[in-house]
């Protein structure tokens, strides 16, 4: 970060880290995190935030709480795309399968209830999914875009080698 946070750049992606059932406050790097979205507000166009990182910044910036599911969210799940005039969802079906792996979410209806992020697609069954804030400098994935089949086979796998609860996705 040192070496790079005197420039400006159109875009950075914060990914998610396996830490999602810890209190944001907990997290060893929390601090940090905070001062790299601070100097994203004046030095990135445009930031995607994925899994962990988007309930993280909803988190930081809009106070919106992350819920603790009954088990994990995995596998793929159809989401149904709500504004087509977005450029961001252009080109997308209206309905999409997408995957997710998560334990836990910023409810739907939580989102709905902030004026500053629009909500471009959820799912019935995985809540949501993409959301925006700041016309676009904010984007928020809640799911994994990045995975395919073989990634699930792995994370499957490797769930079930530990015994913890999985279904198959």
């Amino acid at each position: 970060f040192e070496e790079l946070k005197d420039k400006n750049w159109d875009g950075m992606i914060i990914t998610g880290a396996p830490v999602e059932q810890m209190a944001f406050e907990e997290v060893d790097y929390w601090e940090e995190l905070k001062d790299i979205m601070d100097w994203a507000e004046t030095h990135v166009t445009s930031t995607i935030y994925l899994c962990w990182a988007a309930q993280a910044a909803l988190y930081y910036y809009y106070g919106l709480q992350k819920k603790l599911l009954d088990g994990k969210m995995f596998g793929l799940f159809w989401h149904e795309v709500l504004n087509r005039k977005v450029p961001l969802v252009r080109g997308f079906d209206d309905i999409f399968l997408a995957p997710h792996s998560r334990h836990t979410e910023v409810p739907v209806a939580d989102v709905e209830e902030c004026p500053d992020i629009t909500i471009l697609a959820k799912s019935e069954d995985a809540g949501l999914y993409l959301a925006m804030a700041e016309e676009g400098r904010k984007i928020f994935i809640m799911g994994h875009p990045e995975y395919d089949r073989v990634t699930l086979d792995g994370e499957y796998k490797r769930d079930l080698g530990k015994g913890l609860p999985i279904d198959l996705p």
